[in-house]
């Protein structure tokens, strides 16, 4: 199997996050650009002290070039309102930039599908800049696949949410944020109707711990 070749080559030595933007916009760093309708990058002030990394971009963020605008992203902003976060000062991104999916029949809707663990190394230059540009207090992982990718991929979301973790010695940023992990809002969406309740309540406080560190 041939190796992913990585967004490292693409990525400018920059800390400006218009600049970033911009330059993600041609990565080639692996294959899910070309079934992609956009490269989707991170949103949210410079100097946001709080930065939440979910998995990938979805259906409506890859038409909307916008992180976490679908339902998932609408969950989201309950929760954080609910933990007493203000999402305007809060900067969102994905661990990976490009939507990743298959089609339900010919011509049908497009169904997510979990990008691989090369998928998420190969597009880990993008995040590592973006943090390094932001210099955040504290990192929320929304989900495995963001988790993994900054934390290894032995990390598990459910033997360690809600505590206050560090990044490993494979991602270094000079401000050494705390890392919270927790679950993906769309996991939320996707469980079972009675216990979407409990496990919104369940983010929610994983979220307060992390605002309990700034």
């Amino acid at each position: 199997m041939s190796r992913q070749p990585g967004a490292e080559e693409f990525v400018p030595e920059t800390t400006d996050l218009a600049e970033l933007a911009a330059a993600a916009g041609g990565c080639r760093g692996c294959e899910l650009y070309r079934n992609a309708e956009r490269t989707v990058f991170g949103a949210g002030p410079a100097t946001a002290r709080l930065v939440l990394v979910g998995e990938q971009p979805g259906d409506l963020e890859d038409r909307a070039g916008e992180p976490f605008v679908g339902p998932a992203g609408r969950l989201l902003d309950r929760a954080l309102e609910e933990a007493g976060i203000d999402r305007g000062e809060v900067y969102v991104t994905n661990a990976v930039k490009h939507f990743k999916f298959e089609r339900a029949a010919a011509g049908g809707r497009r169904i997510h599908k979990k990008p691989a663990r090369g998928e998420v190394v190969a597009c880990r230059p993008w995040l590592v800049a973006e943090l390094r540009a932001v210099q955040p207090d504290v990192l929320v992982c929304l989900g495995a696949t963001a988790a993994q990718s900054l934390l290894g991929p032995s990390f598990r979301v459910t033997a360690h949410r809600g505590e206050i973790l560090h990044l490993d010695g494979e991602v270094q940023i000079p401000s050494a944020p705390a890392v919270v992990a927790t679950i993906h809002p769309s996991a939320i969406l996707r469980g079972p109707a009675e216990q979407r309740d409990e496990a919104l309540a369940g983010l929610v406080a994983d979220l307060r711990v992390a605002a309990g560190v700034l």
